[in-house]
């Protein structure tokens, strides 16, 4: 994935579940779902727009999935229109039961502050997701660190 500017996001983590596990739950709403967004119209699929929701948030978005290479890498494209980016989801099997996590969001635009805000923003989203990803798939605890992010009442 090219990344212009260094304007882009990244997260990384690893999770010790098998590399199959791992990818099947960022591409499978059914257990995305137990750490991130509330429900999504289906699995993701190459070629294919999806949608995922917050319902928390009352919010909702939809996916362009450009890239599915299975176990090793998924490609979506998300946002508001004129405000569309990348997110790329790398798999690194490090043994049969580790698994390194690399999620990078980039095509990010706008003035310095903007771009500055939104590095912030999906750094620090995306560790919440791997976070939470690692705690369900290692021991079964939904942390709803989503939601926990922005309780009601808070700006």
């Amino acid at each position: 994935m090219k990344t212009e500017n260094n304007h882009f996001a990244k997260a990384e983590m690893l999770i010790r579940k098998p590399v199959s596990e791992v990818f099947q739950a960022f591409i499978d709403p059914e257990i995305t779902s137990k750490f991130w967004f509330t429900k999504g119209s289906g699995k993701l699929e190459q070629d294919t727009i999806t949608e995922w929701t917050w319902e928390m948030f009352g919010f909702s978005l939809t996916v362009t999935t450009h890239v599915l290479q299975e176990n090793h890498k998924i490609v979506i494209e998300w946002g508001n229109p004129g405000e569309m980016t990348l997110v790329e989801w790398l798999f690194s099997p490090l043994d049969e039961n580790e698994t390194f996590v690399s999620i990078t969001n980039s095509g990010l635009k706008g003035d310095p502050d903007k771009i500055i805000d939104q590095v912030r923003n999906s750094t620090e989203g995306f560790t919440l997701v791997l976070a939470g990803a690692k705690a369900y798939l290692e021991h079964n605890i939904e942390l709803n660190l989503v939601l926990d992010r922005f309780p009601k009442g808070f700006a």
